[in-house]
């Protein structure tokens, strides 16, 4: 279980890296600027990433690894990262004034892929380890 739990750990970090480097920073900049901080807090995304990989496994991984269901990985997959972070975004539509559009859907659509790409990637590797 620890080894399936790592894989998922490190896969979905690795998959997260694309949109952390190449795409967040100037779209975050540009739709929420006033909001960020200087300085992003460390411990929180390493939380993040904890209970991610967790979620990921039990809900997702396990039950997919016993279907023996690529199909299923990428399917529960998909819809946990939209669950994970549909919550998030549409707690602060609803809540914080001004909260953009633009940038609810585009983070929602990355949730969706990232936990999704980290599921199927997971999945393979978990089956041939």
């Amino acid at each position: 279980m620890i080894n399936r739990y790592l894989v998922i750990l490190i896969t979905s970090v690795f998959v997260d890296m694309f949109w952390h480097v190449f795409i967040a920073p100037k779209l975050f900049r540009e739709q929420i600027g006033h909001l960020m901080a200087k300085k992003a807090k460390v411990h929180a995304a390493i939380l993040f990433y904890l209970i991610n990989a967790a979620a990921i496994l039990v809900f997702v991984i396990n039950p997919s690894v016993e279907k023996q269901s690529i199909i299923q990985a990428l399917g529960y997959g998909g819809f946990l990262g939209f669950a994970m972070y549909g919550t998030y975004n549409f707690t602060n539509l609803a809540l914080l004034k001004n909260w953009p559009i633009k940038l609810t859907l585009l983070d929602l659509a990355w949730g969706t892929f990232s936990a999704a790409t980290t599921s199927i990637i997971s999945f393979g590797l978990i089956n041939y380890i």
